[in-house]
């Protein structure tokens, strides 16, 4: 292989045009750092200890577990518009017990069934 009908010399212009991107890219990086100081100087400090949150002086709160039914449908074919709909779509069940699974084949992961 003849080397030398390869120019691999990088002419002049082009070298000067690359340091000027560079100090350009270099340009842009410092003044988007200073930028985001004068950002990060207006934001409102972290609190203090003392300003943190408290938990309420009856404790914790824990969680509600209910169980819940869905609102019915109508079922003479007509249909429910956006102002006839009520504010939640689902109400508590009068009874908290679990329901029951029917065909008793479980329902989780790892019940022991064939996989189908």
């Amino acid at each position: 292989m003849n080397a030398s009908k390869y120019q691999l010399a990088v002419s002049a212009d082009t070298a000067l045009f690359m340091l000027l991107a560079g100090i350009v890219v270099v340009a842009v990086l410092l003044a988007a750092f200073a930028w985001g100081r004068r950002i990060r100087a207006r934001e409102l400090p972290p609190p203090r200890p003392n300003e943190q949150p408290h938990l309420p002086a009856e404790g914790a709160v824990h969680e509600v577990r209910e169980y819940r039914e869905p609102e019915e449908m109508p079922h003479d074919g007509s249909r429910l518009l956006p102002h006839e709909l009520k504010g939640s779509s689902t109400h508590r069940s009068p009874s908290q017990k679990p329901p029951e699974d029917e065909d008793g084949d479980g329902s989780s992961f790892g019940s022991g069934g064939l996989g189908s």
